[in-house]
């Protein structure tokens, strides 16, 4: 095995694959990153049989193993942070201070499920027998596959496996097949924590192999899973079929309302954030953007303005804001997306495009559509670009309606001075997330990350909320006394 290939990790060890494949500099396209090796479907049974076989002991292990095991990893992420942020950067295309601030997240997420271990996970009650005591306690529920996407390749299963080891699980990791070597650089810290054989198995390779394989495999008691929703749904199927425990994290088609009372420029601050950094790829990016007709042309123009001053290149270049698309498939979807939109009778205000830059990347300028109809896909689809589509409506209660058209139900945002207004929205927008005078995207990783309809299925992630996925319920009456 050559030096630029890395290997999956499984039962204590690092294995080679059958194949390896090279993880490609969205930003350079004349540059490979390294060569990784893909799992095969009996390599990924075997890390979850290993996982299996670890899991009695692993669940039974004092809180205070697992706060220092977790410690310890939390404590090296940060201390790399900008050794991680520059792989993150350079093999998904987020702009290098992203990455960086990405990375550190993830290194404390670490150390904060870490103190979760500290916490009592039960509760007592009193009974309504005399004689009779009342406790529930949780339980790990077992061997728990962990699918991420590409998006967010270090924060994202930081908040999955964290908790999954915190609370006395094992796990078995499958990272998307596009973003391998942030999850590796992952691994390796968590490889060298102190961890029993078997804890923690990193499988990387196509989710029709590794995935299905996790999916259907009878010791996997459960899955958390974030990515599409046509694909949420089909695990999820498969998973109650089994009876095994899933947290699905899907879709989002996040509105943000900006009133004709907002300011201004904190509405076009809150759309360039939410919409177009991290090059739009983001569930919770707004990517519709409902806007009263009282302010729709002033916000229009100034937001178009500040576009245009937006810096693409590429994602490690100091200067850039707007990093390239992660693949030549994610650019093509923006293409056919822009074409559509305009097909569909929406103008494009700004942006829009792929451009050149200094090497050959997958490089798209922030695109802006005005005159949009509410049934156009560009203002239904979760395209996951920097594509935003703009709706004009006459007030409030239209855009509250406009805001909640939707299959999705992750983020919302309202731009507004308005405080009974900004109440009525927190209190009637179907969404599990809401932000008021701040960008759809941006969460509190102790908080818990959730969304309604097509967007979320199963427990909460994130904060102490997602014990509900990762322990079980137990109820233990007891009689007092006895022989």
């Amino acid at each position: 095995m050559s030096q630029d290939t890395f290997a999956n990790h499984i039962a204590g060890a690092w294995i080679a694959g059958g194949d390896a494949t090279p993880n490609i500099n969205p930003s350079d396209l004349n540059d490979t990153i390294g060569h990784y090796t893909q799992a095969s479907a009996a390599q990924t049974a075997e890390a979850i049989e290993a996982a299996a076989a670890a899991f009695p002991k692993w669940r039974t292990t004092s809180p205070l193993v697992r706060f220092e095991a977790l410690d310890r990893i939390g404590s090296e992420i940060l201390a790399r942070v900008d050794e991680l942020g520059d792989m993150l950067a350079r093999e998904e295309g987020k702009t290098l201070p992203e990455a960086t601030a990405e990375a550190h997240r993830a290194g404390h997420l670490f150390k904060y499920f870490a103190a979760e271990a500290y916490r009592a996970t039960g509760d007592a009650y009193q009974s309504l027998r005399e004689g009779v005591t009342l406790d529930v306690r949780r339980d790990p529920i077992g061997v728990v596959g962990v699918i991420t996407p590409w998006n967010f390749p270090l924060a994202i299963p930081a908040w999955k496996i964290a908790p999954a080891l915190a609370y006395g699980n094992t796990v078995v990791f499958k990272p998307a097949e596009l973003v391998p070597g942030s999850a590796w650089m992952l691994s390796d810290i968590i490889a060298r924590a102190g961890l029993p054989e078997g804890v923690f198995n990193l499988v990387m390779g196509a989710g029709a192999e590794v995935g299905e394989t996790i999916v259907n495999h009878p010791e996997v008691s459960g899955i958390t899973f974030t990515g599409s929703t046509p694909v949420g749904r089909r695990i999820g199927a498969a998973l109650f079929a089994r009876g095994a425990k899933m947290q699905l994290e899907m879709g989002g088609k996040n509105p943000l309302i900006v009133l004709e009372d907002a300011d201004l420029d904190l509405a076009v601050h809150c759309a360039i954030q939410g919409s177009f950094y991290s090059t739009g790829q983001r569930c919770t990016a707004s990517s519709r953007l409902i806007v009263t007709d009282e302010i729709h042309d002033a916000f229009v123009d100034r937001l178009c303005a500040a576009m245009k001053t937006l810096s693409v290149g590429d994602a490690r270049a100091p200067d850039t804001q707007i990093g390239p698309v992660a693949s030549a498939a994610q650019l093509a979807i923006n293409q056919q997306y822009a074409a559509r939109a305009m097909a569909d009778g929406a103008t494009l205000a700004a942006g829009g495009g792929k451009i050149s830059s200094n090497t050959p990347g997958h490089y798209f300028a922030p695109a802006l559509f005005t005159e949009v109809q509410a049934d156009a896909a560009v203002a239904r689809d979760e395209i996951f670009g920097p594509i935003a589509a703009v709706l004009r409506v006459p007030d409030y209660e239209a855009a509250l309606t406009a805001a909640n058209d939707s299959d999705f139900g992750l983020s919302a945002g309202i731009v507004s001075q308005d405080q009974a207004r900004i109440e009525h929205f927190m209190q009637h927008a179907e969404v599990g997330m809401i932000q008021v005078n701040l960008p759809t995207a941006g969460m509190d990783f102790h908080a818990p990350f959730t969304g309604r309809k097509g967007s979320s299925y199963g427990a909460p992630e994130k904060g102490s909320y997602c014990r509900e996925f990762f322990t079980a319920a137990r109820v233990v009456h007891a009689a007092r006394g006895g022989r």
